[in-house]
Formats: structure tokens, sequence, C-alpha cells
């Protein structure tokens, strides 16, 4: 049995996906890292604020307030950031090859064949 944080996974599940300890550590490594974000945005924005606060006086719940929104925005991205390198990292491990996330937007198709305009009488009636 292989352990998957808190869930045991069967060996046979491992033995297909070789690849799945790197990736669950990865995963585990991405959340810490969004956790920790928060947390020192948070504490950094807060007391940042609470020097700011001897010039413009305002309550203490707009504080937290304007400290704890930004962080979670922050935290967010990080661990999005963080979690999309994981799973470029499972295709790696699995496919042996890295997506490309850079690639232009695909354009769509024309027809093979060109479309001919439908004929119009000079009264606007449309000819068939």
């Amino acid at each position: 049995m292989v352990n998957l944080g808190l869930t045991k996974v069967d060996d046979a599940i491992a033995a297909k996906h070789p690849g799945l300890q790197q990736y669950a550590a990865c995963q585990s490594y991405a959340f810490m890292k969004g956790t920790a974000s928060f947390i020192l945005g948070t504490v950094g924005l807060f007391f940042a604020q609470r020097v700011l606060q001897t010039r413009i006086p305002y309550p203490l719940q707009w504080n937290l307030l304007a400290s704890i929104v930004p962080s979670s925005v922050f935290s967010y991205t990080v661990t999005r950031w963080e979690t999309m390198k994981c799973s470029d990292l499972w295709l790696y491990l699995e496919t042996g090859s890295v997506p490309d996330r850079n690639s232009p937007m695909e354009e769509p198709q024309t027809p093979a064949t060109p479309v001919e305009d439908p004929k119009v009488t000079r009264y606007g009636d449309v000819l068939e």
C-alpha cells in the first residue's frame, strides 16, 4: 500500500501510475505554499496598515478585511500556478512530454470550397 495523504492507494494502482508519489508530493507542496502565502500576506498587509493607520485612522475591522481579501486572491493565484506545474509534472511522468501552455490560439478553419455569394437582383431579391 502507498500512502497518498490520509488515503492508502492499492499497490496495483501505484504500479500502474509510477509518478503518483511525486505528484502527491508536488500537490502537497502547492497547497502548503498557498497556505503560507495567505498567512504571510495577511500578516504583512496587516502590519503595513497598522503603520499607515497613524496617518489615516479607521476601525480595526476594515484593517482586517483589507488584509484578508488581497491575501486570499494572492494565495489562490499562487496555489493555482503551483497546481498547474504539478499537472504538467503528472503529464510528463505519465506520457513523457510536457504540454505547451504558451501556444497561440487556434484559428478557425475555413471551408475547403469557397462559399458563393447568392445573386441579388437590383431590387434586393435573392436568387437561388
